[in-house]
């Protein structure tokens, strides 16, 4: 399985870098994993509604044009559908079955993602009803798509 996540904006924490970079290579053995970081808009501080609007839909324009074709889109929204562990290991393991071989998670930069974004995601998804930034988020995903891995070959999870 092919799996690229989309994310907005630059990881500058090192503890989450290190994260990402544990999770990145531990995920080697199950999934071909790539990781796309685009550019956030820059605005001023404070900015007003219609210019953070217009930040975020050319936000939304780079990341549609870099989501590949034929690709199953997940985007990860607070107002999606809030699965399990074992769902999204449940759902990898149907994905596959049904020949859909490249995944593409989708991360938004701090404003969100864009109404056109959200029409092109097969699924929305919510990795929890609390709120967590949206750097944090690219570690979590990894986390999960690793813990699925993990279920999927019937293999302990305790590291």
């Amino acid at each position: 399985m092919h799996i690229l996540i989309i994310a907005v904006g630059k990881i500058k924490e090192k503890y989450l870098q290190e994260g990402i970079a544990e999770y990145t290579k531990r995920l080697r053995p199950y999934v071909k994993l790539n990781l796309l970081e685009l550019t956030e808009e820059k605005r001023p501080a404070p900015a007003t509604s219609s210019i953070e609007s217009a930040a975020m839909e050319m936000e939304g324009k780079r990341i549609l044009a870099v989501i590949p074709e034929g690709s199953f889109v997940i985007a990860l929204d607070v107002k999606g559908q809030g699965w399990s562990s074992e769902d999204l290991a449940a759902s990898f393991r149907e994905w596959e079955l049904a020949g859909k071989n490249q995944i593409t998670f989708v991360i938004g930069g701090d404003l969100g993602l864009t109404d056109a974004v959200i029409a092109r995601s097969n699924l929305r998804l919510s990795l929890s009803l609390m709120t967590f930034t949206h750097q944090m988020i690219r570690l979590i995903i990894l986390e999960q798509i690793y813990r699925a891995c993990k279920i999927n070959h019937h293999e302990p999870y305790h590291k």
